[in-house]
C-alpha cells in the first residue's frame, strides 16, 4: 500500500468517528465517561493489569457503538416497511452496547472502589 493511500485511510478512518462523534449522543457520553475513567487511572494507583482491562473496556464499548451506528444506517436503508426484523435488529443491536456499557461499569466500580474507599478513609481521618 502506498504511503499516500494510507495516509487517506486514517483520514477516512478520522471521519467516520467524527461523523458518530457528531451524529451520536450516545457517543459522546460514552466518550465523556472514558475520559474521566482515564482521569481516574492517573489519579489512583492502579496496576497495569487494572489500567489494561480498563483501556481495553473502554475500546470494546467504543467500538460496538460504532458498529451500532454502522448496523442502524444500513438497515435504515431498507426501512420498517421492508421487514418487521429491522425494528429487532436495531433493538438488539443497542442492547448489546448496553449490556457490554453495564459489564463495563460493573469492572469499573470493582477497580476503583478500593481506592475511592481508601480516599474517603483518609479525607474523614483529616
Amino acid at each position: 500500500m502506498a504511503k499516500g493511500q494510507l495516509i487517506k485511510s486514517f483520514v477516512n478512518a478520522f471521519k467516520g468517528i467524527k461523523t458518530v462523534f457528531k451524529e451520536e449522543q450516545n457517543f459522546r457520553i460514552q466518550i465523556f465517561i472514558a475520559i474521566l475513567v482515564v482521569i481516574l487511572m492517573n489519579i489512583f494507583t492502579l496496576s497495569i493489569a487494572e489500567k489494561s482491562v480498563l483501556i481495553l473496556l473502554i475500546l470494546s464499548v467504543l467500538v460496538l457503538e460504532l458498529f451500532n451506528s454502522i448496523l442502524e444506517r444500513l438497515v435504515d436503508v431498507f426501512k420498517p416497511r421492508v421487514h418487521s426484523y429491522i425494528k429487532d435488529i436495531k433493538d438488539i443491536a443497542a442492547g448489546a452496547v448496553l449490556l457490554s456499557s453495564v459489564g463495563a461499569v460493573f469492572v469499573a466500580i470493582v477497580i476503583f472502589y478500593p481506592h475511592i474507599e481508601s480516599l474517603i478513609f483518609k479525607l474523614l481521618r483529616i
